[in-house]
């Protein structure tokens, strides 16, 4: 479904080529029979953001992770590459890595607490402890659960069932026009980090609708008074909807805002290292089917994940990054530009669970979307042809 050109909201009534699909049926976002068939039939089978590169410094670093109703350990190897594996050792189950760890840890094997198997950083078992006694021990057939991992723009993804096509191939549009902005060499601001769901802030919703949320600028000018002073919300637009991500952007008014912080982040906005004079005043999203969710500013690159809690709460993980060398005015654009996101974050908390207390009304389902939902309406078609449900076109959920 590409897209090039802005979304107009004053075409003429009737079928046009950028009218949206419809929305996603309320039971896709209230039907606890549905979680599960999810994990299998949308988690397993796309690629999950985890961590960023920079969580793993040093051959042998290492972190636990969630995706796809799983724990993933991530190592970094001793040749510097990464693996992924499933977060159990092969003897009796037990966790190999806390989840979060105040720092990754790095050495040159992974030991488990329990008893001791002891693995390789390529998840081959090397030790067992007293293994004679140990009737039928083979090695070569007990090495740590294998999950596939792909780093791209610098951010980490795992995808358990290792069947996904790689990200640099079905994400390279979105690479050639956002990779200035991310890659390896980005250092994390701040504490937070993706891979730390402990921390993580946890909304009232399903995670369809934090996803639908994001993927539309519709609501601006009524929920987020802040961001319709300081966008241009005309052309708030998406520029590319390809099969598996969404890229979109919004120029900075000219206008001052009458809020002191708006204002002053107006006349301050600068670039970090390595971007383009037009990126100064532009903000630009992307989504990578299915909840992995980018904002690329020009001071920062905030990357987040949007993770199932219960059917109807969903836990929302994410770190900020930079890079270095950036000056003092565009560290501090990049300080009022987060505290203008945390503002924007508690809004959409709130509306968030709006939604989802509505939807949950017997009787109900959407109505049609507006050409600014177009994100919506991608969103909803992926998910149908991954999800079908009865009453929605198919015959239940696969």
């Amino acid at each position: 479904m590409p897209i090039t050109e802005p979304l107009s909201a004053s075409a003429p009534p009737g079928p046009h080529p950028q009218d949206p699909p419809p929305a996603l049926a309320a039971r896709y976002y209230t039907d606890p029979a549905l979680a599960e068939a999810e994990l299998r039939a949308v988690f397993a089978k796309t690629w999950q953001l985890v961590c960023h590169e920079s969580d793993l410094p040093n051959p042998g670093s290492r972190l636990a992770a969630w995706a796809a109703g799983r724990e993933v350990l991530v190592v970094r190897d001793a040749e510097g590459g990464l693996a992924a594996f499933l977060n159990v050792c092969r003897h009796r189950g037990t966790r190999l890595v806390d989840a979060p760890e105040p720092e990754p840890k790095a050495a040159e094997a992974i030991r488990c607490p329990y008893h001791g198997w002891t693995y390789k950083l390529d998840g081959s078992l090397v030790g067992a402890p007293e293994g004679r006694q140990i009737p039928c021990l083979d090695k070569p057939k007990l090495g740590l659960f294998t999950v596939a991992v792909e780093s791209f723009l610098g951010f980490v993804f795992v995808n358990v069932d290792g069947t996904a096509a790689p990200l640099a191939q079905t994400c390279a549009g979105l690479a050639e026009q956002v990779g200035r902005y991310a890659g390896a060499e980005l250092v994390p601001v701040g504490r937070d980090r993706i891979h730390d769901l402990d921390k993580a802030e946890v909304q009232s919703a399903n995670w369809k609708v934090a996803v639908d949320n994001y993927l539309e600028g519709y609501h601006v000018p009524v929920a987020h008074p802040g961001l319709m002073r300081l966008l241009d919300y005309q052309n708030y637009r998406i520029t590319e909807a390809a099969e598996d991500y969404v890229l979109f952007q919004t120029p900075l008014r000219d206008k001052p805002s009458s809020n002191w912080r708006e204002r002053l982040y107006q006349r301050l906005t600068s670039t970090m290292p390595g971007l383009r004079a037009e990126d100064q005043r532009m903000w630009r999203y992307a989504v990578i089917y299915p909840n992995t969710l980018l904002d690329f500013y020009p001071d920062h690159v905030l990357a987040w994940t949007a993770i199932p809690a219960g059917q109807e709460r969903v836990a929302v993980p994410g770190g900020f990054y930079t890079r270095r060398g950036s000056s003092r005015r565009t560290r501090l654009a990049r300080r009022l530009n987060i505290a203008i996101g945390w503002i924007t974050s508690d809004e959409d908390a709130e509306l968030l669970r709006r939604v989802q207390h509505g939807i949950r009304t017997p009787g109900f389902e959407p109505g049609p979307l507006s050409r600014r939902e177009a994100g919506v309406g991608w969103f909803a078609d992926r998910i149908r042809a991954d999800m079908p449900v009865r009453g929605d076109g198919s015959d239940g959920p696969r």
